[in-house]
């Protein structure tokens, strides 16, 4: 199903834009009439790796984050060879990443498996309707620049320009087998980053998301495998924050900082490498929802309300009515029965998480949003049982 799952439907896809998508899975299958040859082949996976590095090092850690600073010329090569993958416009990409960092995994994420489904957070999301435009606010660093706005206008124009090399390069089977099938593989190595690494691997930081690390992801996609270490410290222009954590993407912008095409590569400091960093209150208060999602509140007020009665049961509400900006503290203080102890959320807690020195403030967080929830559930069944 390409729309999410909450939606219950796909009405808003634009499936005229599907089209050539679709016809360019098709078209590998023309290598069975335009033959396959070494040259070809060769072309294929020269093609791969230079888009995708144009992808990882251009698309998102230069123009989405801006993980280190180039000149005008190079910005521009930079974007021409990321849009060279067909994969949209510069200033398009990166407003939607940045905008998917700041809702990572929540409902307002553009492509969040937990919310949307794994197959509309690895495709579906791009065809939709209220994805197809681009909010300019969001990359107003980049938009000022003429050449950017030029390419983000005619956003196929290198694609279609390297189509046109590769098939004078080595005629149809060029074209198939060098341009379609390398372009086919990089769209779904970099959707894979929205969809598997949010999915598959391991978390080494706590980032209030469900971002992975993933070696073999990093392998295809030139070091953006390490997602987990990304969503820790975004800024970074190296994602592989181990020694053995293959970074291709970022051994090759190091001779290019030696040459000083690019320079302020941007790495992360030794207290992120160490996690030690004490988490954000963003990040603290969604990895407490989640850790709150874990206890459910009705059975816990349908306890309460089984040992409360009458007087005592009107007492709660009143006092929950009269302070309900301070509902978690007053039953925190009640010491009422069936809610779990702190004891009990931080033993959830270190199960669920990666190990952070933000741990207790997740952890008290988590209880006021549970004590609140429960607060909530008391207060209408209580009303009832008041009324004559």
């Amino acid at each position: 199903m390409l729309k999410p799952a909450h939606d219950g439907g796909h009405h808003d896809i634009m499936y005229p834009s599907v089209v050539p998508f679709v016809l360019m899975h098709l078209a590998c299958l023309a290598a069975i009439w335009s033959g396959v040859t070494w040259t070809a082949l060769s072309l294929c996976a020269l093609l791969y790796l230079l888009r995708m590095f144009g992808i990882v090092a251009g698309y998102h850690r230069y123009f989405s984050h801006r993980a280190f600073a180039s000149g005008r010329l190079f910005q521009f090569a930079l974007a021409w060879l990321a849009q060279s993958s067909a994969q949209k416009s510069v200033l398009w990409w990166a407003a939607k990443h940045r905008h998917h960092h700041l809702h990572s995994d929540t409902p307002n994420d553009v492509h969040s498996p937990r919310h949307s489904g794994f197959l509309y957070s690895h495709i579906g999301w791009i065809f939709e309707r209220k994805h197809d435009q681009v909010d300019l606010s969001k990359v107003s660093d980049l938009a000022h620049w003429p050449e950017l706005r030029w390419l983000h206008k005619y956003e196929l124009a290198p694609a279609a320009v390297l189509a046109v090399f590769c098939f004078l390069v080595a005629g149809w089977s060029g074209l198939i087998v060098g341009f379609v099938w390398s372009t086919v593989l990089l769209y779904h190595a970099t959707f894979c980053i929205n969809s598997l690494a949010h999915v598959c691997g391991r978390q080494r930081y706590v980032t209030g998301d469900d971002s992975r690390n993933n070696w073999l992801l990093a392998i295809l996609t030139l070091g953006e495998g390490w997602h987990n270490n990304h969503h820790a410290y975004q800024s970074s222009a190296r994602q592989g924050f181990r020694w053995w954590e293959i970074d291709i993407a970022y051994y090759a912008l190091i001779p290019l900082a030696r040459l000083r095409i690019i320079w302020d590569v941007k790495s992360p400091p030794q207290q992120v490498l160490r996690n030690e960093q004490r988490l954000g209150t963003r990040v603290i208060n969604r990895a407490a929802e989640q850790l709150a999602a874990r206890f459910n509140p009705e059975p816990i007020a349908q306890a309460i309300l089984a040992v409360l009665q009458g007087p005592a049961l009107a007492s709660l509400q009143d006092t929950l009515t009269r302070s309900q900006a301070r509902s978690s503290d007053i039953l925190a203080s009640l010491q009422l029965p069936h809610i779990p102890s702190r004891d009990k959320f931080l033993a959830e807690a270190k199960a669920m998480f990666a190990r952070t020195v933000s741990l207790d403030e997740i952890v008290d967080r988590a209880n006021e949003l549970l004590l609140a929830s429960v607060s909530a559930h008391l207060a209408p069944v209580a009303v009832m049982d008041r009324r004559p």
